[in-house]
C-alpha cells in the first residue's frame, strides 16, 4: 500500500491554486482569477419541467414514509444498506477516485464504484429524461465546483444562498459562466478510462435497473414485501434521502461550520453532513487539500469512505492513496485558519 505524502505549503488563494497543481492528478486548483459575483447577472430562468418532477419525487419519498411502519425488517435493513452502497458510490468514485484521482483502484473496484453509482443516480429523474449524470459527467462539474468555488462558475454557488446551492441549482438554467468555463476543464483522464466511458454507454439503463427495479425485486421477490412498499421504500424513499445528503455538501457544508484551515473560502467542517453524506462533511480541510484521499484530518472519525477505502488497500484493490502531511496541516493551520492571526 503505498502512500504519498504530500508536503505543499502555500500562504493564499493564489499561492494554494499553484500549490494544488503540484500535488493533484487533475484540474481541480482553485482559480481565484474569477470573480464574477458582483455586477448585473443575467435573469433566473425556471424549468418548470423540473420542478414538477422534483415535486412528484418528493410526493413518492412522503408516502414512503407513510409505509414505513407496515414495511418487514428485511426491507428496511436492505434500505440502509442501499443508502451506504450508493453513498460509496458516490463519495469513494465519483468524487474521490474519479473527480480528484486521490488514490487508485483496481479494476473490479472501479467496475464496483461504477455500478454504486449508477445506483446513486445523481441527480434525479429530470437528468435521466434530458440529460446524464454518469460519472463522466459528475467528475467533470466537480472539478468545475472546485477550479471556480463560490463563483457564477460553480454550478451550485453557494453564495446565492442555501435554497439555490441544495437543490435550485437544478431547477433552472445554468449560469452561461458554468457552460463557458466548464468547457476549460481537462477531462482527458475519464476519457481514457473504460470503465468510466463503458458506464456513460449504458448509463441510463443501469439506472433503471440499479436504483429502481433492483431495490423494488429483490424484497418481493426473496421475503414477499408488497410491490408497493418495495418500490416506495428501498427505491424512491432511500434514493431521495440520498440526494439530500449529498446535496448537503454543496449547502450546509459551504455555509455552516468552523473553518479551521482556511478561513477564507466559505465550506466549513460540519459533522452532521458527514453523518449524511458518509464522511463528505470535513470541507474546509477538502477544500483546502482537495488532492487528499481521505477528504479530512481525522481517518475514519465519521468517515466511513476513509474507512472502506483503506480496506480496499488492505484487499489489495487499490493503492497510492494522496495524504497530507501532519506538519503541512498545522503549517497551514496557523496560516489561514480561524484561529490564524491578522496581518
Amino acid at each position: 500500500m503505498t502512500e504519498t505524502d504530500t508536503r505543499s505549503h502555500h500562504t493564499g488563494k493564489q499561492e494554494n491554486g499553484k500549490a494544488m497543481a503540484k500535488t493533484s492528478e487533475v484540474d481541480d486548483a482553485f482559480d481565484n482569477t474569477l470573480n464574477d459575483n458582483e455586477g448585473s447577472q443575467p435573469p433566473i430562468v425556471v424549468v418548470w419541467r423540473n420542478v414538477i418532477l422534483m415535486s412528484l419525487l418528493h410526493i413518492g419519498a412522503l408516502y414512503g414514509l407513510f409505509l414505513i411502519p407496515s414495511a418487514s425488517v428485511l426491507t428496511l435493513a436492505l434500505s440502509a444498506f442501499l443508502y451506504i452502497l450508493t453513498g460509496l458510490g458516490v463519495t469513494c468514485g465519483a468524487h474521490r477516485l474519479w473527480s480528484h484521482r486521490s488514490f487508485k483502484a483496481s479494476f473490479p473496484l472501479r467496475v464496483f464504484l461504477a455500478i454504486c453509482q449508477s445506483m446513486a443516480f445523481q441527480h434525479l429523474l429530470l437528468k435521466l429524461i434530458v440529460a446524464k449524470n454518469d460519472i463522466y459527467e459528475w467528475a467533470r462539474d466537480h472539478r468545475v465546483h472546485h477550479k471556480y468555488s463560490e463563483t457564477n462558475a460553480d454550478p451550485h454557488n453557494a453564495k446565492r444562498g442555501f435554497f439555490f446551492s441544495h437543490v435550485g441549482w437544478l431547477l433552472c438554467r445554468k449560469h452561461p459562466s458554468v457552460i463557458e468555463n466548464g468547457r476549460k476543464i481537462d477531462i482527458s483522464d475519464l476519457k481514457a478510462d473504460k470503465v468510466v466511458m463503458f458506464q456513460r454507454r449504458y448509463y441510463k439503463l443501469s439506472v433503471v435497473i440499479l436504483c429502481f427495479l433492483m431495490p423494488t425485486l429483490v424484497p418481493w421477490y426473496f421475503w414477499g414485501e408488497s410491490l408497493v412498499v418495495a418500490y416506495f421504500i428501498p427505491a424512491v424513499l432511500r434514493y431521495v434521502l440520498m440526494l439530500h445528503g449529498t446535496w448537503l455538501v454543496n449547502s450546509a457544508a459551504h455555509l455552516w461550520g468552523n473553518r479551521p484551515y482556511d478561513k477564507t473560502i466559505n465550506p466549513a467542517e460540519n459533522p452532521l453532513v458527514s453523518l449524511s453524506a458518509v464522511g463528505e462533511g470535513f470541507h474546509n480541510y477538502h477544500h483546502t487539500f482537495p488532492f487528499d484521499y481521505a477528504a479530512s484530518e481525522f481517518g475514519w472519525k465519521l468517515n466511513l469512505s476513509t474507512a472502506f477505502i483503506d480496506v480496499m488497500c488492505f484487499l489489495g484493490l487499490a493503492k497510492d492513496r494522496k495524504k497530507v502531511s501532519k506538519e503541512t496541516i498545522i503549517a497551514r493551520m496557523r496560516r489561514t485558519g480561524d484561529s490564524a492571526k491578522s496581518g
